[in-house]
């Protein structure tokens, strides 16, 4: 007979179970830590007294507010024209050089805003060659003419929709590649134009994805710092840093992370929704495919000009003006010091993406294995991280942590007369779980795109060998979700790479990163020395971008 055990005997029911809260344990902690932060928040902004809260709202509250909002209408705005009309142009139609258009405008998604900043700053203030090379040429004075000033609210809304805008065109481009042509050319054998068409049909039909995209965008823009930080737009981002660092007012920081903590929530419920509801396009079975119409003569040039602006301007200018910014730099990227912030870097990007994934996998095996209200509710809190700000979690977790060092090292002190000092509090592994909160959503996504592409009864038979949950995890589910589980790391590495806000908060001393070594540099006016680490986080933002296009080629409606 079969020495494989039956599943009627109370071994492999035992080991099961077992396994099954070992599962349970983990998801449970990993959501507490993605909860503890805005939990932690909460408590220290309703402890702080209305006195603080008073001061804020009679000084910078409403200036913050205001701000923020006028922010993000103008991403919003921007990143839906360009995503949109970008996605329409290489999807539903054919001119000279489409198929290099529809990867090339992923690329602009590599760059951290505040590396637009930095080199669309060095160009085009004041002392920049294009105001000089204007000032030359007409022999104007520097008060005599009047020039867009890009360290504004303006400017730093036209650096984020540079780097946003492809969060807008991939899930566009998906819904108009998934959409059928009937009801197109329904609306056209009726007299509608192609543009009253598209904006009566194939627009609303693609709405919720479009929407999607755009929420994703005004997540990053109100978690944005570096890029506002050095342009010096005061919004909740840049509040929460100078009441925290500049001010050491505790309280009005914890107070101003719970306003933009309340938004970046409605935010996520918001793209939640419309993520449940972003099926209804592809309602019916009955489709025919949507030909591609072919672009001749001054459309072409038109459709190329209009696709090619977002690739120039996001990706291709600022690699041409930060090479040349770096060449005339005495940073040295093969110094110790230089080699220093790569490797802290690259340690904390490397620690982060495996503890990040490894979450990620145990969260969600644990959905797929016992499916219910317990790994539902762990699995949907462990994503709240994704839409909160960087500067919310590090007040978040810094709050809790330094009461309990600051506790402990006082009952060390009056029991055994011994300072255990701060253990917790300005660690490397406090960081690497303020980056686990931050990030835990995008491997997620990834683990569980790659997850849904194992059948069911792979499960089955496993349990019916006998394997434990973790058995089926390593020698079933881990070696076919690999291109999946690669993709969550690069993703995860490079997301890590280019946050500067929860870095700047809770770096270790004197453990500085690229990041912040550009930020450093960039606020001390010094952007020749800034280009030379922003070169090296976008050589290194490359690789999942790369990944991405290829997924775009792959997937591409012929």
């Amino acid at each position: 007979m079969s020495d494989v055990p039956s599943l009627s005997s109370p071994a492999p029911r035992r080991r099961r179970a077992q396994g099954l809260r070992v599962l349970a344990g983990a998801a449970l902690v990993f959501a507490t830590l993605c909860a503890l932060p805005m939990v932690a928040v909460a408590i220290a902004a309703l402890s702080g007294g209305t006195e603080t809260i008073s001061h804020l709202i009679e000084t910078v509250l409403w200036r913050y507010t205001a701000t923020t909002l006028w922010l993000v209408l103008l991403v919003s705005a921007g990143t839906f024209a360009l995503g949109v009309g970008a996605a329409w142009l290489v999807t539903m139609t054919r001119f000279p050089g489409v198929r290099l258009f529809e990867i090339a405008l992923v690329l602009p998604l590599a760059f951290p805003a505040y590396v637009l900043a930095y080199a669309y700053t060095h160009v085009l203030d004041h002392p920049g060659i294009v105001q000089t090379v204007l000032r030359d040429l007409t022999g104007w004075g520097p008060r005599d003419y009047w020039f867009p000033d890009v360290r504004s609210t303006g400017g730093a809304a036209a650096m984020l929709i540079l780097v946003l805008y492809p969060y807008v065109y991939l899930l566009a481009r998906a819904a108009f590649l998934q959409q059928s042509a009937t009801t197109f050319l329904a609306a056209r054998a009726l007299g509608a134009s192609a543009w009253s068409a598209f904006f009566k049909i194939s627009l609303p039909l693609a709405r919720p994805a479009i929407a999607g995209g755009v929420l994703l965008a005004v997540m990053e823009t109100i978690a944005d710092f570096g890029t506002v930080a050095y342009f010096g737009v005061q919004t909740f981002a840049t509040g929460i840093y100078t009441s925290w660092f500049s001010l050491a007012d505790r309280a009005g920081a914890a107070q101003l992370a719970l306003c933009l903590l309340s938004f970046a929530l409605l935010l996520a419920f918001l793209e939640r929704a419309q993520r449940g509801g972003a099926k209804y396009h592809d309602a019916s079975r009955r489709q025919q495919r949507m030909e591609p119409a072919d672009l001749r003569g001054m459309q072409a040039v038109f459709a190329a000009v209009l696709c090619g602006i977002p690739v120039l301007l996001g990706a291709v200018l600022p690699v041409v003006i930060l090479f040349s910014m770096g060449l005339g730099s005495e940073q040295n990227l093969l110094s110790p010091r230089y080699l220093g912030f790569i490797q802290n870097s690259l340690t904390l990007a490397s620690v982060a993406a495996v503890c990040t994934v490894g979450a990620a996998i145990l969260v969600g095996f644990f959905q797929r294995l016992s499916p219910g209200r317990l790994s539902h509710g762990a699995g949907y809190v462990a994503r709240l991280g994704y839409a909160v700000p960087g500067g919310v979690i590090a007040v978040g977790l810094l709050v809790p942590f330094a009461a309990f060092d600051n506790a402990l090292d006082a009952f060390m002190r009056a029991r055994f007369d011994i300072s255990t000092g701060l253990l917790i509090t300005g660690s490397i592994w406090l960081l690497v779980a303020a980056y686990m909160v931050r990030f835990l959503a995008a491997a997620l996504g990834a683990y569980e795109g790659g997850q849904a592409l194992v059948p069911s009864n792979m499960d089955a038979a496993a349990r019916s060998l006998g394997q434990t949950p973790t058995g089926t995890l390593r020698r079933v589910h881990l070696p076919i979700l690999a291109p999946s589980l690669l993709t969550a790391l690069l993703i995860v590495f490079v997301d890590v790479m280019k946050e500067l806000p929860a870095t700047l908060i809770m770096r270790p001393f004197n453990y500085d990163t690229l990041a912040v070594q550009a930020y450093r540099l960039a606020s001390d006016e010094r952007l020749e020395g800034a280009a030379v680490p922003s070169l090296v986080i976008v050589a290194i933002g490359l690789m999942p971008v790369i990944l991405i296009c290829r997924q775009v080629g792959r997937h591409r409606h012929r």
